[in-house]
């Protein structure tokens, strides 16, 4: 039995794009991903990509500004991580410049130096050498800066 896909009009695609968007912020890649799946033309993805930017359902700045403020407070992500994700979405420079502007220094450290002294404390290992760099690879790989989190390993490790 031939399995028929569903076909959307543009001003169906868009409806359905609107509560896409309104839902939850979305950066320009995830809505043209969206529309591709829905099987829509590259003339109707453009038609329906400036309508959603033109009625401020769609807006990059935006959605950098949340996607770090939420990695960032949830997750504890570093400016690194930060940068790469938003650098595999698709979105400016000048936007992820912005958005990581929104995190001040002072939380940044103090976020930072809060998560090190419970994730020193949670990692069971005698062995100082061991543990120095299971503790160094947890940040690294959540995108902290490579000088603050040795420098942090060495103080709090010993």
């Amino acid at each position: 039995m031939q399995q028929t896909k569903k076909t959307y009009t543009v001003q169906e695609a868009t409806k359905k794009l609107e509560h896409y968007c309104a839902y939850q912020e979305r950066c320009h890649k995830e809505v043209v991903q969206k529309l591709t799946s829905m099987h829509m033309i590259p003339e109707a993805i453009d038609v329906i990509v400036v309508h959603l930017l033109q009625h401020n359902f769609l807006n990059e700045e935006r959605f950098a500004k949340t996607f770090v403020s939420g990695k960032f407070k949830i997750k504890a992500w570093g400016r690194g991580r930060l940068t790469f994700e938003l650098r595999q979405k698709d979105i400016s420079k000048v936007n992820i410049n912005q958005a990581l502007a929104v995190i001040s220094d002072e939380e940044y450290i103090g976020v930072f130096n809060d998560l090190a002294e419970k994730r020193a404390n949670s990692i069971k290992e005698p062995n100082k050498y061991k543990k120095k760099k299971k503790f160094v690879d947890y940040f690294l790989y959540r995108g902290w800066e490579s000088h603050l989190v040795y420098d942090k390993a060495n103080e709090l490790i010993k």
